[in-house]
């Protein structure tokens, strides 16, 4: 689930619910590089879930410093070229698939505690930590070939409501064809070449989701907790106000 809040019992609440990741925001939201967002990551990490973080840009600093904070992977949103997709490697990945900047006095590094080994240090995270560039543009389509050849990449983020804007095209919960076409055309390219497919299932039924899964996601996107929190008091409010609203006033 994507967590847009950035409220730390709502982030533990994600994390104690029994599903697997959480995708924090730095996109859309009015959160910075700062303590407060660390604080994100880390009240994740006290539930030991996995924690993904969508960045504001392909930044390498910025990739650096979250995934130095605990972060699992990093999702960098509207990548259109494979030297987007490069930049974005080299800031997550160590030698010899990218140029990351090392210190043990992070949380990645446990802060250099219980017999730190670099070697073992550095094979682990190019191996666990995760660089996910979105397919939201139709940029992405034109050059996918390209941007799936760089070394290091582990999956995409698909991104329908996006790549429909791209285009031009009307917008809804269901993909529309052309959309739906260059979805269908990262899941097989994705899977040729052994990467995950991430993205969103909304509303997520149980149909969606198992439409999501025979179409190509491994790994799902449930909303967000803002739009889990509007459904709920749409509900409260049609469902149960309302009719007592009614009833006592005639509205």
């Amino acid at each position: 689930m994507a967590c847009f809040t950035g409220t730390t019992c709502v982030i533990e609440n994600i994390a104690m619910s029994g599903l697997d990741f959480i995708y924090l925001d730095l996109e859309h939201t009015n959160y910075m590089l700062d303590e407060a967002f660390e604080k994100q990551i880390m009240a994740a990490k006290l539930h030991d879930i996995s924690v993904l973080v969508r960045m504001a840009d392909d930044n390498e600093v910025a990739i650096r410093k979250v995934l130095e904070w605990g972060a699992d992977g990093v999702v960098i949103p509207h990548c259109k070229t494979a030297e987007m997709a490069r930049r974005s490697v080299e800031g997550a990945k160590f030698a010899p698939l990218g140029r990351r900047g090392g210190e043990t006095n992070v949380r990645a590094a446990g802060f250099g505690y219980h017999n730190f080994d670099w070697n073992a240090y550095i094979e682990q995270q190019n191996r666990d930590t995760l660089v996910i560039p979105m397919d939201e543009d139709f940029e992405f389509t034109d050059n996918i070939d390209e941007i799936l050849d760089v070394p290091g990449i582990d999956a995409v983020n698909f991104g329908p409501i996006d790549y429909a804007v791209s285009k031009q095209l009307k917008i809804g919960y269901s993909m529309g064809e052309e959309v739906h076409e260059a979805y269908k055309t990262l899941v097989a390219k994705c899977r040729a070449k052994g990467l995950g497919v991430l993205g969103p299932v909304v509303p997520p039924t149980q149909e969606n989701l198992k439409q999501a899964i025979a179409d190509g996601y491994n790994m799902i996107i449930l909303g967000n907790d803002m739009w889990h929190f509007q459904k709920a008091l749409k509900e409260l409010v049609n469902d149960q106000v309302a009719p007592v609203r009614k009833e006592l006033l005639g509205e």
